[in-house]
C-alpha cells in the first residue's frame, strides 16, 4: 500500500509518460500534441487525439493573446475554475463569466433565450478580441459565431468543445468553416474540464 506516488509533479511527470507509451506510433507537431495530451490526461480518453482539430497558427495567436494580457470568457464556472487563473493574471488577463449576472438572468427570461447566449453577447461588447472559450453551451458558440460572421467581433481565438447531444456536434462544425483561430473537438465530446486544460496547455507553452 506504501508503494504509490505520493508527489503531485512526479504524478503527473508519470501520467504523461504512460499517454506518450500508449499513443504508440500516433506523433503530432510538438505544439499540437502537447495540447491532446493534456485533454488526454484530464480526461483519460485517447479518442481526443482523433478529434481534436486545431487551425494554423491557433497555438501562435493565443500565446501571443495571453502575453498581451487579453481576457478569457469562458461559458461555464466550471471551465474558469479549472483554468490557471494565478498564471494567466501573469501576463495582465483574466478569466470572465456573466452567466450568473442579474442583468443576464433576467434579459434571458424575457427574451425566452439561454442565459448562455445573453452572456455571450455581453462578453462580446466587452471582449471583442479576447479568447472565448466554449465548453458546455453550444448555444453560446452559435452566437459567437453569429456575432463574427456579422463582424462585431474578431476573437484571438476560440475554444470549441461544448459537449453533448443537441447542437454540441453542430456547433463544431460550423465553427470549423470559420476563418477565426480555433480549437475544436469534433463530435459529441469535449465539456468545461477540457476547455480549461486546452487553455491552461497554451499558457503552460509560454
Amino acid at each position: 500500500m506504501e508503494s504509490y506516488i505520493k508527489n503531485p509533479y512526479e504524478i503527473e511527470k508519470k501520467s504523461f509518460e504512460i499517454i506518450t507509451k500508449e499513443l504508440g506510433d500516433r506523433t503530432f507537431p510538438h505544439e499540437i500534441g502537447k495540447v491532446v495530451k493534456r485533454i488526454i490526461h484530464t480526461t483519460a480518453d485517447f479518442t481526443f487525439a482523433d478529434i481534436t482539430v486545431i487551425s494554423d497558427e491557433a497555438i501562435k495567436k493565443a500565446k501571443e493573446a495571453i502575453k498581451a494580457g487579453k481576457n478569457i470568457y469562458t461559458d461555464t464556472k466550471m471551465a474558469m475554475a479549472g483554468i490557471n487563473k494565478r498564471r494567466l493574471a501573469e501576463f495582465g488577463g483574466e478569466v470572465l463569466n456573466y452567466v450568473s449576472d442579474p442583468d443576464v438572468a433576467l434579459k434571458a427570461k424575457e427574451e425566452g433565450i439561454t442565459r448562455s447566449i445573453v452572456a455571450m453577447r455581453k462578453a462580446i461588447k466587452e471582449n471583442p478580441q479576447g479568447i472565448f472559450v466554449i465548453g458546455n453551451a453550444p448555444t453560446a458558440l452559435f452566437e459567437l459565431m453569429k456575432q463574427i460572421k456579422e463582424g462585431n467581433v474578431n476573437p484571438s481565438l476560440v475554444i470549441g468543445v461544448p459537449v453533448g447531444f443537441v447542437g454540441a456536434a453542430e456547433s463544431k462544425e460550423e465553427l470549423l468553416k470559420l476563418d477565426v483561430p480555433y480549437i475544436v473537438t469534433r463530435g459529441r465530446k469535449g465539456g468545461s474540464n477540457v476547455a480549461a486544460a486546452i487553455v491552461n496547455a497554451v499558457m503552460y507553452m509560454i
